[in-house]
């Protein structure tokens, strides 16, 4: 069997690019936003699973998601903000192109839920299985920055991958 090289992989960041996002503040927001997302997003969880087994919390469980997806919103926008800087547009630059598609996926599903819980449509049960899903589209989210993040650290700094801040 022939193995053929592997592609070249295109650099996360080009020069300009990685100077913009060094100078940028949004890059030091999304690095605050993004941990704090985890963190809130984890106990969440948490409370959302004590719901759907015991029953019990159902009102610390919606306050937690919909606490949850105002960072959403927060680190959504301030990532857009981030993105201009950095590459020219709000969204979808080459280089974040299926992530932002995935938050699109994720922010859908976290605004369900709060229309759910306005407007009574769904009830507890229902609630906690369509924040499950939110939940379940955010840490897929989650994960294709950590990896792409996680691969730019280990290219050469020559190669212009670099891995720091984005959402």
């Amino acid at each position: 069997m022939i193995r053929r090289p592997d592609k070249a992989r295109r650099p996360l960041y080009d020069a300009d690019q990685r100077a913009r996002r060094d100078a940028t503040r949004w890059t030091l927001v999304q690095g605050v936003l993004a941990p704090l997302q985890f963190l809130v997003f984890a106990v969440s969880l948490g409370l959302v699973l004590r719901t759907l087994a015991t029953g019990e919390g159902a009102a610390a469980a919606n306050v937690s998601v919909v606490l949850k997806t105002l960072v959403l919103y927060a680190i959504m926008v301030t990532g857009s903000i981030w993105e201009k800087a950095v590459f020219g547009r709000y969204l979808f630059a080459p280089a974040f192109y299926w992530e932002d598609m995935v938050s699109m996926l994720v922010l859908a599903l976290h605004t369900a839920y709060l229309v759910a819980l306005a407007s009574g449509a769904l009830d507890t049960a229902g609630l906690m299985v369509l924040a499950l899903a939110a939940y379940a589209s955010y840490a897929v989210n989650a994960a294709q920055f950590v990896l792409k993040l996680r691969a730019a650290r280990l290219q050469p700094i020559s190669s212009g991958l670099v891995a720091e801040g984005a959402r």
